[in-house]
């Protein structure tokens, strides 16, 4: 798939809800259980970390937003001992899976990273998600461990796989 990958503007809220929201409403790949309301997620878009990275990958031939990725500052409290650790999140459209969109997002954030002096990105992946956790494997993070009933969804509890990658 011929992608362009840039930052996340204010106008992709609609689009990035359109892959995000069906992924909540699907129970099975995020610990996220409310869908987003547009408002919410331009909110979140306006109010993203400076020393955030939030990318979208556009599908070139259709023009239509097919996944996006971003990464946080892991702690914004009165601390400087976190600053070159990143928060990532991986998300690609349930129905654009495996056509290289997320070693797209993660080749252009990884570099962005860099560039903003992280040193050390960190995730959560629920366990049940092998996909997603391959997918961050391939990608040069290696597994730190286990949160043990971390997640409670529906009654049901998940386990969290903790991850991480140096850059």
């Amino acid at each position: 798939m011929d992608l362009l990958i840039r930052d996340a503007q204010l106008d992709d809220a609609e689009a990035i809800l359109a892959i995000l929201n069906p992924i909540i409403e699907v129970g099975a790949y995020t610990v996220l259980t409310t869908p987003f309301s547009v408002e919410a997620e331009r909110e979140f878009i306006l109010h993203f970390p400076q020393r955030g990275i939030f990318h979208v990958a556009v599908c070139r031939h259709k023009q239509e937003i097919v996944g996006f990725q971003n990464i946080e500052p892991f702690a914004t409290y009165n601390t400087s001992a976190f600053d070159h650790v990143g928060v990532i999140g991986t998300y690609v459209s349930l129905l654009c899976r495996r056509q290289g969109i997320g070693r797209s997002l993660f080749n252009a954030t990884f570099e962005a990273a860099r560039c903003k002096g992280y040193e050390k990105l960190f995730a959560y992946v629920r366990a049940d998600n092998t996909a997603a956790l391959a997918t961050y494997l391939s990608q040069g993070f290696r597994i730190i461990g286990t949160a043990q009933r971390h997640a409670k969804i529906n009654g049901r509890y998940v386990d969290e796989i903790m991850i991480e990658r140096a850059l």
